[in-house]
This record gives structure tokens, sequence and C-alpha cells, in this order.
């Protein structure tokens, strides 16, 4: 069980466009900011509440399950 507020796992959207799943997340769960990157990506690696990685591949598609950290 996650300790965030909320929806914090989104499986279902695999496979399906970055930015579709952006406003999915953030429909589902108004705590946070998805925001989408291409894989591979540096990012920072603290854990926050308020946010959830898309990360996608060069086709704009979904290749990882989108959850909050």
């Amino acid at each position: 069980m996650s300790r965030c507020p909320g929806k914090s796992s989104w499986p279902e959207l695999l496979g399906l466009n970055g930015k579709t799943a952006k406003t999915t997340i953030e429909r589902e769960n108004h705590n946070v900011s998805a925001i989408v990157l291409l894989e591979g990506t540096p990012t920072t690696r603290d854990f926050r509440c308020n946010r959830v990685w898309v990360w996608v591949n060069d086709k704009g598609e979904v290749v990882r399950v989108p959850t909050i950290g």
C-alpha cells in the first residue's frame, strides 16, 4: 500500500500515448503531476508523493507502469 493519498499506479496505461496517460493520471489523482519523459532521460532519485513519471518510447507510447514517486 502506498503512503501517498489516492491512486498510486496505472498499469492499464502501458502502450497508450503518453499525453493521454498524463491526462488520465492527473484526472484520477488530483494530488499528482504527471511528467512525460523519453525513456532513458536522467531524473532525480528522490521520492515524491506528488509526482508520476510517465516513461515513453520514441513513438510516444508508455513503456513502464506509471507509479507515484
